[in-house]
């Protein structure tokens, strides 16, 4: 069953780039492409080692009650210049109206430049269970208990 995200351009955005799509008949992420500000379209941006920016798609999305959208890292980027997304998975929760952006972290030892229209992230539509939350007197022991990190060995 397909489930639609309504997408509508931000003010500025390049409306000529492509909208989040899935590369492969088994994808479960539609990639996301930078929309960089006109002035940078040019050259890019460049992320140096260790530094974060917030990456804009150009985009603003209605993603339907009863979901969230994730952004996620891209694999490749990940391995290859070791660019992560550093609240992985970022949540775009249904009720939220403002600019889709993608923080970007480079954990890598070399700058990295990202340009217009790269493919900087992936958005992965998820169902939301919401939890209700409730003080009790007992909880129930396990054998785990308390053990925290580590606890279950190594290997």
């Amino acid at each position: 069953m397909d489930i639609t995200v309504k997408i509508i351009w931000d003010e500025g955005a390049d409306t000529g780039l492509p909208l989040p799509t899935y590369e492969t008949a088994g994808a479960a992420g539609a990639d996301l492409r930078a929309n960089l500000a006109e002035e940078a379209r040019e050259e890019g941006v460049d992320l140096a080692p260790g530094e974060r920016m917030l990456i804009p798609t150009g985009l603003r999305v209605a993603v339907p009650e009863g979901y969230e959208l994730q952004v996620r890292p891209r694999s490749g980027l990940a391995l290859k210049h070791g660019l992560m997304v550093p609240n992985t998975p970022g949540t775009i929760d249904s009720d939220y109206r403002g600019p889709l952006g993608v923080i970007l972290l480079n954990a890598g030892s070399e700058p990295f430049r990202v340009t217009h229209g790269m493919r900087v992230a992936q958005a992965v539509l998820a169902p939301v269970t919401r939890a209700e939350f409730r003080i009790v007197e007992t909880m129930e022991e396990t054998e785990r208990g308390a053990s925290g990190f580590g606890s279950t060995g190594t290997g």
